[in-house]
């Protein structure tokens, strides 16, 4: 074991070998993932579907989120070292991901964040906190710190700064680690989403934000604009320091490389996805949506390169707004959504991510139903572009081979229906 390894660092006191063989040979079956020709057909059927060209097949997703503490739970992990039991984590989500067998894209790198320092650390100035429950996995609520007009006067704009000797650490640290399994990649993402309403809902909360449309309009305008303001000047920050690289590899929005050439190694926001929605706002008129979401929002996607917008929401009366945002090219069909509406409204000049709903895949003793529902639905996406997502699941409930099954009947599906 080389002294670079051994030796204490910020990141973790201690390393030891077989933590190092247990990373290395997982790394390796990743690459290996990554380099099969299965992986090759898997980007070119997302780039095409993301490109509005015609696909093999609609590429086929699923992020378990709650589900992967019973898919993978934590004490069958074997590493203790904390930043190494993440890398293993991360690794073994994959090799699942690989049984699922969806279309999830795998990278032939390893992405090493670069490190910003933020000035103030808790971001806005103001400790967000949340309320609890006492049952496992119960609701948790909001406990904002914006509670009298008076605390507006404490928000702040957060300040990025690059941590370059940090970066520089974490880089040669996973570098060793990794050795030649995996090569490593220096990624640098924008600081802050463009999801400004779920900030917005974190700092006053979301009953009172959907009151204060109503009741006390400029106060919800101030909030918004600070909040439009802080992350544009932050994205600001983190171009000018030249490391942005392109989202384009993951799922979802994995894509042909777009926007223009880079100036000297140098990306920027033309080069990038963002990705964000308005759940925040799902029951807010389409007209105080745009008033106090939408056209905050679209000043920040007036920056990037293409858009993907929407989550768990119903679009369904607000499909006509969605379209006018620039750079739109993913409309994300929530199963509250009316599909058939999408479908009208947008052609095929964006690309429709058709969203299943999980507790429907989930909980049926049998899958009779969840066929039916694929073959319906990719029979009236059939000639658009479209994608098939299932997320936010949070439990499979006993039924360990429900996403394995719901990923083969909806690539069959969407094989059917081109």
């Amino acid at each position: 074991m080389t002294t670079a390894v051994r030796e204490q660092t910020e990141l973790t006191p201690c390393i030891e070998r077989w933590e190092v063989e247990v990373i290395r040979g997982l790394a390796e079956q990743v690459a290996e993932i990554a380099a099969a020709s299965r992986m090759a057909a898997i980007r070119a059927r997302w780039r095409a579907v993301n490109g509005l060209r015609k696909p093999d097949r609609a590429p086929v997703y699923c992020r378990p989120i709650g589900c992967w503490r019973e898919l993978l739970p934590p004490e069958t992990l074997a590493c203790r070292t904390g930043w190494l039991r993440g890398m293993e984590q991360a690794f073994r989500k994959i090799l699942l991901k690989r049984e699922i067998d969806d279309d999830t894209p795998v990278s032939p790198h390893y992405a090493v964040p670069a490190v910003f320092e933020v000035d103030p650390p808790n971001t806005w100035g103001l400790d967000i906190g949340q309320t609890r429950p006492a049952e496992s996995d119960g609701a948790w609520a909001y406990d904002p710190p914006l509670r009298t007009e008076s605390d507006y006067d404490k928000l702040c704009a957060p300040h990025f700064t690059y941590n370059e000797p940090a970066t520089r650490r974490r880089l040669e640290q996973v570098s060793e680690v990794l050795g030649d399994a995996l090569p490593v990649k220096l990624v640098c993402l924008p600081p802050l989403t463009a999801n400004i309403c779920t900030f917005a809902a974190k700092l006053r909360g979301l009953e009172q934000m959907m009151l204060d449309m109503a009741l006390n309009p400029e106060l919800m305008h101030r909030l918004m604009a600070h909040l439009r303001d802080a992350v544009l000047t932050a994205m600001d920050q983190v171009e000018a320091t030249g490391l942005l690289t392109p989202n384009n590899e993951g799922p979802m929005f994995c894509s042909d490389p777009f926007g223009p050439a880079p100036v000297a190694g140098r990306y920027g926001y033309r080069n990038c996805w963002s990705i964000a929605n308005s759940q925040e706002c799902d029951q807010v008129s389409p007209a105080m949506w745009e008033e106090f979401a939408l056209t905050y929002e679209k000043a920040i996607f007036a920056r990037f390169g293409l858009v993907q917008y929407g989550c768990c929401e119903n679009l369904t009366h607000k499909i006509d707004r969605v379209l006018t945002i620039p750079n739109l090219r993913v409309f994300v069909s929530s199963a509250w959504t009316d599909l058939d509406k999408v479908i009208e409204a947008v052609g095929t000049d964006y690309c429709i991510m058709w969203r299943q709903k999980a507790t429907d895949v989930v909980f049926p003793a049998d899958v009779s139903s969840i066929k039916a529902h694929l073959d319906e639905g990719t029979r009236k996406l059939k000639g658009q572009y479209y994608q098939l997502v299932l997320r936010e699941l949070q439990t499979l409930a006993g039924h360990m081979d429900r996403l394995h099954v719901w990923a083969q009947l909806a690539k069959e599906a969407g094989a059917r229906h081109v």
